[in-house]
């Protein structure tokens, strides 16, 4: 069900906002989520790219990384699982494979989403 500009919907799950992994090591906060439940208005939409343009990203610097470099099986083993990781992960963050509405959502809190999948989203 698409949202028009200034429909008000809520969240059906948490949503991570941003952080790493890595939060621990470099003593930046870990990752954010915002909650279930919270309360926000449609201010935009845009066509969203099939699986997630993070996703994409991620595996381009992956790729400049490692590519060029020879390794041996076991090492080109591990890299090739970990590139899988990266496709599969940007698969989960479009909600699924293909393409769709992406939504900006200004929540309650003074949070602002950009490309937030319709399947995220419910009418408050």
């Amino acid at each position: 069900m698409p949202y028009e500009v200034g429909a008000q919907v809520r969240l059906v799950r948490d949503v991570q906002v941003g952080g790493s992994g890595t939060a621990g090591r470099t003593g930046s906060p870990g990752p954010l989520f915002l909650a279930e439940g919270l309360r926000g208005v449609v201010t935009g939409s845009a066509p969203r790219e099939a699986g997630g343009r993070r996703a994409q990203d991620a595996l381009a610097e992956f790729d400049r990384r490692v590519g060029g470099q020879r390794f041996d099986a076991h090492a080109a083993g591990l890299l090739g699982n970990l590139r899988d990781q990266i496709l599969r992960q940007g698969a989960v963050d479009s909600g699924g494979a293909g393409a769709g509405t992406g939504y900006q959502v200004r929540f309650e809190n003074g949070f602002v989403l950009h490309g937030l999948a319709e399947d995220l989203l419910a009418r408050a």
